[in-house]
């Protein structure tokens, strides 16, 4: 069933190619209108208590709090949706292409797809607030990005907090068989993003650079192994790598005091808040050869036919703020708002710290290459010679 769906999603995913690349934009919309004219905060505020409400589908659950202090705030009603990210393209993509009025505007992650499938075609339109453009980073204004979000390689620091590997191909030797966990890439797109971003010229030629490192010798690629970085994949997937549903169950997993073994992983840093809640001991790796982990972008964009326009850009504009933000996601490590004035919990690094020892996703290249990865990792992982 997994290869089906792999072959399926690799249709899906040349059919947009295809698309994108032989057609132009969508025409302009309302929202993509809207989207160009700027008002004051005081007219803003105005035309968005006008129209009373506004419509968002997110990836994250904490959208509730943040509207229940909009709401507070402005007296405008927030009707949310929390969506994985696969949900979310496809309802955005079903509506917006059909001209169904649904969200007035999004939180959005798995960047690849957002980029071929919602922003190529026109069906998501870019906002940046007035008062942000000479605050956020330009790198993250287009598409405008909310905030970034690491996974981390992770350990239990029962036996002490040294980091217990220095480079990552160390993962794939037998003292770590068994021993490792990753969420289940199907289950959630950033995942794929990762692994598909170290098949890339970059991250494979560093990877190979790690391996030489390590063991003193150039790597020996395995039949089928375009590069170092399907290599790694494949000796890291065969090592009995056990993959889960939640990132919340293997910080859970690998946090537990007591067990007979270290374990390690790599999940949401944000998960980390659990050790004083669950009693569990947990830390990062901050430096391996030639990566931590990875980090990934969630962006604010607009509807093209959004109905309540004005709501949404004032919502856009409150998440960017102190305000809006850091009560809601910044309180915790492993979130960074693209607003770097924002506060970040006391014990977190910002993400200019985090940025060159993780790997960055590039929606076009990720979106082009996806497919093969996936085809890639599914034949591996549920082909007998991993579970």
């Amino acid at each position: 069933m997994k290869k089906i769906l792999s072959a399926l999603l690799m249709t899906v995913f040349v059919g947009a190619i295809v698309f994108v690349g032989g057609c132009s934009r969508a025409p302009a919309r309302p929202g993509q209108a809207a989207a160009a004219q700027d008002l004051s905060y005081e007219d803003l505020v105005a035309a968005a208590k006008a129209e009373g409400r506004v419509v968002v589908y997110s990836i994250t659950s904490r959208i509730a709090p943040a509207a229940a202090a909009f709401e507070a705030k402005y007296g405008i009603r927030v009707e949310h949706s929390n969506l994985n990210d696969g949900q979310l393209i496809q309802r955005v993509s079903t509506e917006v292409g059909g001209g169904v009025h649904g969200a007035d505007f999004v939180i959005a992650q798995d960047s690849g797809r957002v980029w071929g499938q919602l922003i190529a075609p026109g069906h998501l339109v870019n906002y940046v607030p007035p008062s942000m453009r000479n605050v956020i980073p330009e790198g993250d204004q287009n598409p405008l990005v909310m905030m970034y979000i690491n996974k981390v390689f992770g350990f239990n620091s029962e036996r002490g907090e040294d980091p217990v590997i220095a480079n990552v191909w160390e993962v794939t030797e037998p003292q770590w068989r068994g021993r490792t966990q990753f969420k289940d890439p199907n289950t959630e797109g950033v995942n794929f993003n990762f692994l598909t971003m170290i098949t890339g010229p970059e991250w494979s030629d560093k990877l190979a650079a790690a391996y030489q490192a390590r063991y003193g010798r150039p790597i020996t690629l395995s039949a089928g192994s375009a590069n170092a970085g399907f290599e790694w994949i494949k000796r890291w997937f065969e090592n009995d790598l056990v993959l889960t549903r939640s990132d919340t169950a293997m910080a859970e997993s690998i946090g537990i005091r007591g067990q007979p073994h270290t374990l390690m992983a790599i999940f949401a840093y944000t998960k980390a808040r659990f050790d004083a809640v669950k009693d569990l001991t947990l830390a990062p790796i901050i430096d391996a050869d030639p990566f931590a982990g990875f980090y990934y972008p969630a962006y604010l964009q607009l509807t093209a036919n959004a109905r309540n326009v004005n709501a949404a850009k004032l919502f856009i504009e409150y998440l960017l703020t102190e305000e809006g933000f850091y009560p809601n996601w910044g309180v915790d490590v492993g979130t960074y708002s693209s607003n770097p004035t924002i506060k970040l919990n006391e014990g977190d690094f910002p993400i200019s710290f985090w940025a060159p020892r993780l790997v960055p996703e590039d929606p076009e290249f990720i979106f082009r290459n996806r497919a093969r990865v996936e085809q890639f990792v599914n034949n591996i992982a549920f082909g007998g010679a991993a579970r």
